[in-house]
């Protein structure tokens, strides 16, 4: 069962085109600086949408832009008009794995602050099994939406959870440079 009244959909971006026909009414679209749109974006109408260009990293590193407070706020100005029953929220990246499942963290701890972080984080999970949130966005987010660390509470529990199910994933992430999301993890 669903926490939100709103169909939400969260993919990367060789998964783009079946969504030309879902009927996505909010669109929030992360890609890297200097990725080139991709052609099926055009193809969708939605009535919202949010493109943001950053790179998938958690501490800075030559040559990579990362996720500012600034970025986060705007999704959150995004969030403010969230779909109603009949609507559709696509979240994609370029796998839909960190920068989409992250945000769609935020996006649904803004819209029902009621609800406990490990629940959000379950509802994206659900949603999307492959999620590993990015934890710098979730850490600028979880301040300013003062939740008083729970949603990095809950997103680290995510990682050692996945890690423990796809151990080769920590390598994975220390190549990339985000040591930090998998150090000190209970594993």
């Amino acid at each position: 069962m669903s926490l939100t009244p709103f169909e939400i959909s969260i993919c990367g971006i060789e998964e783009l085109p079946p969504f030309e026909t879902r009927g996505v009414t909010h669109l929030l679209s992360v890609l890297d600086p200097d990725f080139p749109e991709p052609e099926c974006l055009a193809l969708l109408s939605p009535t919202h949408r949010l493109q943001l260009r950053f790179h998938d990293a958690i501490d800075p590193r030559p040559g990579e832009i990362l996720v500012e407070r600034d970025h986060v706020r705007q999704v959150l100005e995004f969030g403010r008009d969230l779909p109603g029953p009949k609507g559709h929220l696509l979240v994609h990246c370029h796998a839909g794995v960190s920068r989409s499942t992250a945000f769609t963290i935020l996006l649904l701890a803004q819209a029902l602050p009621e609800v406990a972080a490990p629940d959000i984080v379950a509802e994206v999970v659900r949603v999307r099994s492959r999620a590993w949130p990015n934890l710098r966005i979730i850490e600028l987010g979880d301040e300013l939406l003062g939740r008083n660390g729970t949603l990095v509470g809950a997103v680290r529990a995510r990682h050692a959870e996945y890690a423990k199910r796809v151990p080769r994933f920590v390598q994975l992430m220390k190549e990339l440079g985000r040591e930090r999301e998998v150090d000190g993890l209970e594993l």
